[in-house]
């Protein structure tokens, strides 16, 4: 997975939840419909098979277009640990997804480290811009839910 060559565009958000809450929303169905891209189109499809090998497939439309997001998971190790590949088809080359998330006084700390091929060095900034969107659109949902009392999932 990690190679000299690659290039990472890294995030970290501070939640005031349960680091358990934070790790649900990225394996709910649900969740992932409110939180993945926010503001950029409808959830068309969003299907979720949280088991290590399972898969997961998020299309959103996009204008016209619709945007493909796939990935297997590789690691999860609930609420600390999630490893998955990314894919935006048509192309065929996979990256890697790492979230950590420790617990802090308050809550807890999501970093999110997206490994890439060299060749998508130019894309590492608005990678990490729109894994901070969903990092915030996360906290909005779960911010909702708690003053609605309902849960991720």
């Amino acid at each position: 997975m990690t190679t000299e060559h690659n290039v990472r565009a890294r995030i970290s958000r501070r939640f005031p939840f349960p680091a358990k809450d934070v790790f649900d929303a990225w394996l709910s169905p649900a969740a992932a419909r409110e939180w993945f891209a926010p503001g950029l189109g409808e959830m068309t499809r969003v299907d979720i098979d949280a088991r290590v090998g399972g898969a997961f497939w998020l299309v959103q439309r996009r204008g016209a277009e619709e945007a493909q997001h796939t990935g297997e998971y590789l690691e999860i190790d609930r609420p600390r640990r999630l490893v998955f590949t990314w894919r935006t088809p048509p192309l065929e080359e996979s990256s890697f997804v790492v979230i950590e998330i420790k617990d802090t006084p308050d809550g807890c700390e999501l970093t999110l480290t997206h490994e890439m091929d060299a060749q998508w060095a130019s894309f590492v900034d608005r990678a990490a811009g729109a894994w901070q969107k969903m990092a915030d659109a996360i906290a909005a949902l779960l911010q909702r839910q708690t003053q609605f009392g309902s849960s991720a999932g």
